[in-house]
Order: structure tokens, then sequence, then C-alpha cells
């Protein structure tokens, strides 16, 4: 595969691996029994998991991301944790905040402000629901710019139905092919025992669903899932140390777009237009490249643009791109191989399983039928990891690979 040159990313000549990643218990968990999970409680369960993954010490951590929970989030995480952190992070930009702060992080432990960071999250998001918990409004309030949005009820999804029928007009996207990202999220889900929901689902299945918000049917929308995640990064002088084989950071880009609908300039176009390009740059490689992609898929229309955006398929030609099976774990670019947020999980910020799943296909340990292998039979080399926050407000990308 191509080598990135990291030191001239990295100006101390750092280069910066994942060590460790691992997954609470995910899907439903119950909150409302003494002694079961909580966020908390996520958050620690996946941390303890993923030192574990990598034969490190939590002692060995001191650098600490954290958004999401509570009013000091990366303060009361590492009290909870048992950790006294020394550079921390709590960037929040919805779901791309985890790869802006694998970024954040990557920069620190090569600058040597940090030598392991722990970026970990988890919530309960499906047990508040069923639990009638006050949650978050996903008009996400009335307060500055959104005030001018929120007296026409534009929720979220909302939003992204509005993106999607402007693709549909502009470049003559089909419901049959946004429905196809589904279909095949749901075939990647059936070999992962970890999915939500496993069992195969057709075109006709997601065309028929209820409508939630023209033109996306239920199937055309995220799970709503617990669970919790975690991933440890270190520089290269703890590689030595660890348990398992490194994935190496090898570039990251990260931008932002808009809040107000009225200040977007193309439906069309999402930011990781920008973060991919300066991804792959830092990266020294190009989506040609890359043998397999995590990209957030709230909705379908996510993936299909997000492809785009990253160079995977020209602009317009996403629907056309989804077909023929191509993002299936033997298609020609595998993506969301876990089931992503439309069939395995989704908690809510979901962009830290993409970095776990792309490790995990990276070190060739996914489960039975799920693994990701080239043409001649090798594991993949390279993987990037897209997150989307708020409506294709914020992007944060991340190429990995082996070395």
């Amino acid at each position: 595969m191509p080598v990135a040159d990291t030191r001239s990313i990295h100006r101390t000549g750092r280069r910066v691996a994942v060590a460790g990643v691992a997954l609470s218990d995910t899907g439903k968990v119950d909150t409302e029994r003494a002694g079961t999970a909580t966020p908390y409680a996520l958050h620690a369960q996946a941390a303890r998991r993923a030192l574990a993954d990598a034969g490190l010490d939590r002692s060995r951590v001191d650098g600490l991301a954290s958004a999401g929970l509570g009013v000091l989030a990366p303060v009361e995480v590492a009290e909870y944790l048992g950790l006294r952190p020394t550079w921390v992070d709590s960037t929040s930009v919805g779901g791309a905040t985890w790869e802006v702060m694998a970024a954040h992080a990557a920069d620190a432990v090569a600058q040597g402000r940090a030598d392991a960071v722990l970026l970990v999250y988890g919530s309960t998001a499906r047990a508040d629901l069923k639990a009638r918990r006050r949650t978050a409004n996903l008009s996400f309030g009335a307060h500055g710019p959104l005030q001018f949005e929120v007296p026409y009820g534009h929720t979220l999804v909302a939003k992204y139905a509005m993106a999607a029928r402007r693709h549909m007009h502009q470049y003559g996207t089909t419901l049959e092919q946004l429905a196809q990202v589904a279909v095949q999220a749901r075939a990647n889900a059936a070999a992962n025992p970890e999915a939500l929901y496993r069992e195969p689902i057709t075109v006709d299945d997601v065309l028929s669903g209820p409508l939630i918000a023209d033109p996306f049917t239920k199937l055309h929308c995220c799970v709503r899932s617990d669970g919790g995640c975690a991933v440890l990064l270190v520089a290269e002088d703890l590689v030595p140390d660890l348990a398992t084989e490194p994935v190496w950071i090898l570039g990251s880009g990260t931008a932002v777009s808009h809040t107000t609908m009225s200040e977007w300039e193309d439906f069309t176009v999402s930011p990781a237009a920008a973060s991919g390009r300066a991804a792959f740059a830092r990266a020294g490689v190009t989506p040609q490249d890359i043998d397999l992609a995590q990209i957030y898929d709230a909705f379908t229309y996510m993936t299909l643009v997000t492809l785009e955006d990253l160079g995977f398929c020209a602009k317009g030609e996403g629907g056309a791109f989804v077909e023929q099976g191509r993002l299936l774990r033997d298609g020609e670019l595998p993506v969301n191989t876990d089931g992503g947020g439309l069939s395995a999980c989704h908690p809510g910020m979901r962009g830290l399983f993409l970095l776990v799943e792309a490790v995990r296909q990276l070190r060739g340990e996914a489960d039975e039928g799920r693994q990701v292998r080239r043409r001649d039979g090798t594991l993949p080399e390279l993987a990037v990891a897209s997150g989307t926050g708020g409506w294709f407000c914020s992007s944060g990308t991340v190429v990995l690979g082996r070395d």
C-alpha cells in the first residue's frame, strides 16, 4: 500500500497508532433495575475492554476525549474511570465528534503533549426513550440561528429528507437506490452477532414502510439503541508494549458547513468533501486505494452523498454506485461492515463506532462471515472512517492503515 509520510503531517515525527478498541454491551439495556447499565457504566465497560485489548494499564493513559455526558464531560468521565489526564478534549460537533477528536488526539500525541489518549462514549438512548425519560429535542431548541426554523417544524430527519429530495431532483437518484443502502447495511448486519437487527430486508420492505419524513420511510432511518465504545490512541513509543498489532492513523481532516438550512449553499454536497480531501492528502493515498469504508449513516442519503463527497464516485453518481451490492462485505467497496447505524446500533453520536469497526477489520478480527478480504485473500490494508454531525453541519474523516 502507499506509505504516508506522517513526519510531514506531525511535526515531531511521532507516529500515532490505535492500540485498543472495544464496544460495551450494545443494543438494549435495562436501566431500571438496580445494578444494570447506565451511561457512565457503559463508558467504564468500554474503557476497560479497550485497555485490555491494548494490553495497557489505565495508569498509562494521560489523555481523555469525551462528549455527550454531563456538564463537564471529560472531567466527570475521567473521575468515574479513575483517571487524572493532563490532556483533555470535549469537542462536540454531533456525529462527527469522534473523528474530529481522533484528529485532535493524534496531533497531541504526535506533538508529545500526550502519550496515550482514550476516546470513550456511552449512551442509553433507547432505554431512556422506553422509560419516557426526558431526551434531547430533535429540533435542537429555539435559540440562536435555529429560532428562525423551529417554528416551521424542521426536525433533524426533515432536514435530511429535504436534502435527499434535492439530490433526487437534481441527479435523478431514485427511492429504490436509497433503499439499496438500507438493504445492504442489513445484509452486513446479518453476520454481526452484536447488531440490533439482523433479519434480511428487501427494497420493497423499505419502500412500503411507514413514512417518517418524505421521502424517508422507517427503514431509511437509523435504529435507536443503547451502547458505548472506546478507542485508545498511543504514540509509536508504546507500540512494543501492545498486546495487539497496531493500526496507524495515516491522515485526518475536519470541516464544518452550516447550521441554518438557508446558509447551506448546496444540499447535495456535505462537509465530507472538504474533510475527506484533507484526510486523503495527508495520508498520501486516494479513494481508489481504500479497501473498506465506515460511513455515518443515520439516514440512507448520508451514505450515498458521503460516498460521492469522499471521491468514491462522481457527484450525482451515488445512486448508481450503491447498486449491484457494492457496499456488501464482499462487494467492490465494503461499507459499514457491522451493519451501521441503519441496522447494528445507533446510541447517539455514533462516530466512534466507525473507528472501532475499521480497526477490527484491518486487524482481521471481525466475526466469521463479516471479515473483509482483498481479492487475493489478504487482509485489507487501508480503511476510511467518516463521521457526519448535525444535518451535514460537520464532518471528520480519518484514514487508517496497517504497517
